[in-house]
């Protein structure tokens, strides 16, 4: 510590000579390295990684295994992270393109655990699932701006943990009696991203990363590339670039999401203001005024990017691919007409905080999760694993294909519909009321028939145990 400290004030005096008789400091890379390495916000995110990540490795080497080994992939993502953080200090501020060659080491360890998820499942899916999904809170450094079409980078963290958080709460609930390593690891992940990652990015980066620039125009890159800011010898060091304009707004410039973190940022660019054609949502659009309430959706109806979403409170509204894997659409608020038609079974689709909205995926993917929506409407094709309804209210969901496991959680009120490919599904319900679920009649002219799912149980002690049974009512 004090020879680091001997060093940046020798390299102080030199500045100050070089002032003194009328020539430009010199900066060396030592000199920039040892600023970088004394630098507030990279000794604390050494200190973060030291406390808070070194919990949960430790934790996942006492299970081993496959949970050993998807937080070694998460360990090497924050590495990449404070990596990133030193060099956006010695890089100008990149445009898309640049943005997306930056962000490529963290982009890849994202989708190499997303990866270690798919196929058949395993005893550790959980484990799995929670932390590839975690990950994703670490695509905050992509925050350009205001217009850039992400939310604040500690919104960006709180919102990304709670898509895991659902994974993880499951590997809590599987092992509270069973396993303490299991605990420990789950409650040291959350810990990791809340309070740890959220109150870091909050206390040195709430706007965004601090960007560097090249010391002179004449050495400066273009701007379609990455510039390392590092002064010429002679030359000082020039003052911080002014704002840029809006890099990003709500419109897209292709009609079809692309694979790959370079295309998501590609095709939220645009000139127009995110605010621009708001739409407030009429008592027609809504779906308790409206006497059709079916869900077969039109094959004719498509979600048109340009139209501009209306605001739900609980956040901007989002209908988009992230990492090529996962379908994310969030506080849809009265959009009638979802369509998700460019997916395979590698994907995930997750549907978060919509309300008066129907949503049609028309290929096969591998889950679908639908968490704290309110009179929402989902129609799909055939999944791989499992359809998730969870903290919602007032949903329907039809089944035109196959699903293994149909799981309804603390939901209140879901219309569910099968065909005939789905009636060997299992139907899995907790904590939940008014579960009705409508498969087909016997014969193509006979109309569906609807059954109601118990909600109520008796518990009879009978030879040493108790027996669980539906409370069945008659009429009369």
């Amino acid at each position: 510590m004090e020879m680091g400290l001997v060093e940046r004030l020798e390299a102080a005096v030199r500045r100050l000579e070089a002032l003194a008789v009328g020539s430009q400091p010199v900066v060396s890379d030592r000199d920039l390295a040892n600023d970088l390495s004394l630098d507030p916000a990279i000794k604390a995110f050494d200190e973060f990684l030291d406390s808070s990540l070194r919990r949960v490795v430790l934790a996942a080497e006492k299970i081993g295994g496959e949970t050993l080994e998807v937080t070694k992939v998460l360990e090497q993502a924050f590495l990449v992270e404070k990596e990133l953080l030193i060099q956006a200090k010695q890089t100008q501020k990149p445009n898309l393109e640049a943005l997306a060659e930056f962000l490529k080491p963290l982009n890849e360890l994202i989708v190499k655990a997303n990866a270690m998820t798919e196929g058949r499942r395993s005893d550790f899916f959980n484990h799995l699932k929670t932390t590839a999904d975690s990950l994703s809170a670490l695509a905050w450094v992509a925050y350009l701006g205001k217009d850039c079409g992400m939310s604040l980078p500690t919104a960006h963290v709180e919102e990304s943990w709670q898509m895991a958080e659902f994974y993880n709460n499951k590997v809590l609930v599987a092992y509270r009696n069973k396993d303490s390593d299991h605990v420990e690891w789950a409650k040291s992940l959350k810990e990791l991203y809340l309070p740890g990652l959220r109150d870091y990015v909050k206390s040195f980066y709430p706007l965004g990363l601090v960007w560097g620039r090249p010391a002179t125009a004449s050495t400066s890159a273009p701007s379609s590339t990455l510039s390392v800011a590092k002064a010429s010898p002679g030359k000082a060091p020039a003052a911080p670039p002014p704002p840029s304009t809006p890099l990003f707004s709500s419109e897209t410039a292709a009609p079809r999401p692309k694979l790959g973190m370079s295309a998501v940022f590609e095709e939220i660019s645009s000139s127009k203001s995110v605010t621009s054609g708001l739409r407030k949502v009429t008592d027609g659009m809504k779906t308790k005024n409206q006497a059709d309430r079916t869900f077969v959706v039109s094959s004719t109806e498509k979600e048109t990017r340009t139209s501009s979403p209306s605001v739900s409170k609980a956040g901007p509204p989002k209908f988009e691919l992230q990492m090529g894997r996962r379908w994310a659409v969030e506080n849809q608020i009265g959009k009638k007409n979802l369509v998700i038609d460019e997916c395979d079974a590698k994907q995930s689709v997750y549907v978060y905080g919509c309300r008066d909205s129907v949503l049609q995926v028309k290929g096969k993917v591998n889950n679908i999760t639908i968490d704290k929506c309110n009179k929402m409407g989902v129609l799909f094709k055939d999944v791989v694993a499992a359809c998730e309804i969870v903290n919602c209210n007032g949903i329907e969901v039809q089944c035109e294909g196959s699903a293994p496991t149909i799981s309804i959680d603390n939901t209140g009120g879901c219309q569910l519909y099968l065909s005939k490919e789905s009636l060997e599904s299992s139907i899995t319900t907790a904590k939940s009321s008014e579960i009705n679920v409508m498969v087909p009649g016997a014969g193509p002219e006979i109309d569906w028939v609807e059954h109601a799912l118990p909600q109520q149980y008796i518990h009879a002690f009978k030879d040493g145990q108790f027996v669980t049974s539906p409370v069945s009512h008659s009429g009369g």
